[in-house]
């Protein structure tokens, strides 16, 4: 069941966001939906958490050269084509923070699912998501200040970014951590983390739907800020895995590796930034729009890259096996 729903969650997840289109409309009063999206959030990165080998933070380290392609890629290659992306939106800084937001933060949960379908070395991105998760938490608040200045200050107060952050990051990460003790200890916590873990897609499917249909009311007020950030982010799908790929020259990667860094540099942790981005104040219903659209987009691309990127660097590895 899990292969399946893995195999699937592209659809799955359009499925889950049709539906919650539809029941927004049917349902004008959202607020139940509003209250119930962060605990679904902090069952969606427990689970996801828990696919996550946090024993394994050392390994992610010892990999030192993809290590180095993926933190190059981004948070030193991503900001910059972020930055000048963001440019192109207008002038409004609720919408270039939600912008910024989610193209700072890259994917540790489903991106390794779609690197696995795209040939890429799934393993590596695997053991280096714990850093990823570690160095993008710390980094995004310097980011933010950096790129919008002084509008990020009347916008990001740190209180409710704290209390989201322990609620909704830190204690589903402890508590995978538990789990992951458990499992190693007894059979028990075998089954039971086996059994959680066939959640990830359904309750990422589940957020997806809380945030769309909570939002579909309201995105009258906020469809003007969702549609200048679609080209943005199509713009984003199309340079991102390009420069991605382009890393590997610098760290000498094999083919594999270059693609695992290719998706990760595409693919951005929208979810899991949603719960600091609703702790802004008058958030809703501007950063929610602005970041369901990035993950709209974000899926549609990942089709295309499951087919495309396993063809980066095919002609070389033929030449190779001939030889």
């Amino acid at each position: 069941m899990r292969d399946i729903m893995e195999r699937q969650q592209v659809w799955i997840y359009l499925m889950a966001v049709l539906v919650a289109g539809l029941t927004g409309f049917a349902v004008p009063d959202a607020t139940a939906l509003e209250h119930a999206i962060n605990p679904a959030l902090a069952l969606m990165l427990f689970v996801t958490f828990l696919q996550v080998p946090l024993s394994e933070i050392g390994r992610g380290f010892r990999e030192a050269r993809f290590l180095g392609a993926l933190l190059v890629s981004n948070f030193l290659v991503v900001p910059i084509l972020a930055l000048a992306l963001a440019q192109l939106a207008i002038d409004d800084a609720l919408l270039r923070l939600g912008i910024l937001m989610v193209l700072l933060t890259p994917c540790i949960d489903y991106v390794i699912t779609f690197a696995h379908l795209g040939r890429a070395d799934a393993r590596l991105l695997l053991s280096s998501t714990p850093v990823l998760l570690l160095v993008q938490m710390a980094l995004l608040p310097l980011y933010l200040g950096l790129f919008l200045g002084g509008d990020v200050v009347e916008l990001v107060r740190p209180g409710p970014f704290v209390h989201a952050f322990v609620w909704l990051i830190a204690v589903p990460l402890i508590c995978a951590g538990v789990v992951q003790f458990w499992a190693a200890s007894c059979t028990t916590g075998v089954r039971v983390s086996a059994a959680l873990g066939v959640l990830p897609v359904p309750a990422t499917a589940l957020v997806l739907f809380l945030v769309v249909a909570a939002t579909v009311p309201v995105l009258g007020a906020a469809s003007h800020h969702a549609l200048s950030a679609l080209p943005i982010y199509i713009l984003f799908a199309v340079f991102a895995p390009l420069l991605g790929w382009g890393i590997r020259r610098l760290f000498g990667l094999s083919h594999a590796a270059s693609r695992a860094v290719s998706f990760s540099t595409a693919t951005r942790n929208s979810l899991v930034v949603l719960p600091l981005a609703l702790a802004v104040p008058g958030a809703i219903p501007i950063l929610p729009a602005v970041i369901v659209t990035q993950t709209l987009v974000e899926l549609m691309a990942e089709l295309i890259y499951v087919r495309v990127i396993p063809l980066f660097g095919k002609a070389k590895e033929r030449r190779a096996k001939a030889a």
